[in-house]
C-alpha cells in the first residue's frame, strides 16, 4: 500500500467564513473586505488524505497541522474526542470537509505523534482522522497551502496543533474585526450570517429607529446578541447598513438597517435556521436589515 504522509506546516492567520452555499457580494460592499467575493464550488463533502511533507513556523498560531498538499487542518468545538463525535454533516461538511482515511496505521507522519491519530465512523459512511480524538476538517474557503482562512470562524473552528490542541483563538489583528456576510441559506435564500455561517436574527420587539434593544437576561441567553469589541469594526457588509447599539450593560451590539442582531443557542451547525419565526417575532435578515419571512 502506497503510505500517506501527516505534516506540519505554518501560514498567516486570517479571518474565515463557512459558506452554507454559493455566496452573493452585497451592493455597495467593499470588494476588500476578507469576506465578500469568494464563492465555494460545489463538490465532495469528503476529502482523501493525500501525500506530501511541508514544515515552517507562523508567528499567530506557530506550528499546525497540514495534509500532505499543505492544506491546514481543523477542529470543531461542537464535536467531542472522548468519545470522537462528529456535529458537522450535511452542509456543514460541504463548507468544512471531513479528512478520509482508510488506515491511520499506514500513514507516514512528520511532526505528529503517529499514536494520536485515529478515525471515526461517518454518519453517511468512511472513515474520518482524527487527531487525539477530534474529527479533523479542511476549510472549503482554503485554496492553495498554508491558507487559514477558517481558523477562528465562529469561535468554534480551529487549526490542529501537533499535539491535537486548538490553535489560538484570536490575535489583536483578527479581533479588530466582526466579519459578517450574506449567503443563501435553503428555502429563505440570501440571509446574513456570521463568519461560520451561522444565521443571524433580528427580534420584532426591538426597534431599529431609534436602534434599542429589549433582549436582556434570559433572553440573552437563549438569543446571543452579536457584540462589537472597543475598537472593532462589521465587515463584509455596506458600511451604509451596519451599525452598534448599547445594550444595557453597556457592551455594544451590531446593527444591521438599525436592527440589533443575534445568533440563536437553538443552531448547532452553520446553515441552521432553528430560529426562524419562534414565537412569531424571531426572523432572520437581509443584507438591509429587513426580516426574511
Amino acid at each position: 500500500m502506497r503510505k500517506l504522509i501527516l505534516t506540519v506546516s505554518a501560514a498567516a492567520l486570517v479571518a474565515g467564513l463557512a459558506a452554507c452555499g454559493q455566496e452573493q457580494a452585497v451592493p455597495g460592499a467593499p470588494q476588500t473586505t476578507p469576506l465578500s467575493t469568494v464563492d465555494v464550488e460545489p463538490r465532495a463533502a469528503a476529502v482523501a488524505l493525500t501525500a506530501g511533507i511541508t514544515t515552517a513556523e507562523s508567528a499567530e498560531v506557530g506550528t499546525f497541522v497540514t495534509d500532505g498538499d499543505g492544506r491546514s487542518l481543523y477542529r470543531f468545538d461542537k464535536d467531542s474526542a472522548k468519545p470522537p463525535t462528529t456535529a458537522c454533516a450535511g452542509e456543514c461538511a460541504t463548507a468544512w470537509p471531513p479528512v478520509m482515511v482508510e488506515d491511520p496505521a499506514a500513514l507516514q507522519t512528520t511532526g505528529v505523534d503517529p499514536a494520536l491519530l485515529g478515525t471515526l465512523e461517518r454518519p453517511e459512511g468512511g472513515r474520518q482522522l482524527t487527531i487525539a480524538g477530534w474529527p479533523a476538517y479542511r476549510f472549503a474557503k482554503d485554496v492553495a497551502a498554508g491558507d487559514l482562512k477558517g481558523q477562528g470562524a465562529g469561535g468554534t473552528w480551529f487549526a490542529f496543533l501537533p499535539d491535537g490542541k486548538k490553535a489560538a483563538a484570536k490575535t489583536a489583528e483578527s479581533a479588530r474585526a466582526v466579519p459578517l456576510t450574506v449567503m443563501k441559506v435553503g428555502a429563505l435564500g440570501q440571509i446574513v450570517t456570521d463568519q461560520a455561517g451561522m444565521t443571524l436574527y433580528r427580534f420584532d420587539k426591538d426597534t431599529a429607529t431609534p436602534s434599542s434593544t429589549t433582549c436582556v437576561g434570559d433572553c440573552a441567553v437563549k438569543w446571543p446578541p452579536v457584540l462589537l469589541p472597543d475598537g472593532a469594526a462589521v465587515a463584509g457588509l455596506d458600511p451604509a447598513v451596519v451599525g452598534s447599539v448599547t445594550r444595557p450593560d453597556g457592551s455594544k451590539q451590531v446593527t444591521v438597517g438599525g436592527w440589533p442582531v443575534y445568533r440563536f443557542s437553538g443552531d448547532k451547525v452553520p446553515c441552521d435556521t432553528n430560529g426562524q419565526g419562534v414565537g412569531g417575532t424571531w426572523f432572520a435578515l437581509d443584507a438591509t436589515g429587513a426580516k426574511v419571512k
